[in-house]
């Protein structure tokens, strides 16, 4: 839990015993918060029946990052955005762009 600390700290959000909370302002301009249950993984179901398991940490950082979108968009286009810094870089990585590609 102390990455989760660490991006608490780092993105100034808000916390209680059972959630991070993340403000964020909407498209309309009006103040909102997002609840992340503070758990290890955050599991997100599909209408097509399979889920798939992300770490908080990944999640607190897609909501952060694109706030107004479903969160299993947010955390694809944080994986994309991971592989094209490492693409940049030249270096080898692991994103998890196959997990990104099922949703």
């Amino acid at each position: 839990m102390e990455e989760i600390d660490e991006l608490i700290r780092h993105y100034h959000l808000e916390e209680n015993n059972e959630y991070v909370i993340i403000p964020f302002m909407g498209n309309d301009g009006r103040k909102k918060r997002c609840f992340l249950l503070k758990r290890r993984f955050i599991r997100i179901a599909f209408p097509e029946g399979h889920f798939i398991d992300y770490p908080l940490t990944e999640a607190i950082e897609a909501t952060v990052k694109y706030p107004d979108i479903r969160l299993s968009e947010a955390i694809y286009q944080l994986h994309k955005e991971r592989a094209e810094q490492a693409a940049l870089a030249g270096g080898e990585h692991d994103s998890g762009m196959d997990a990104a590609k099922a949703v």
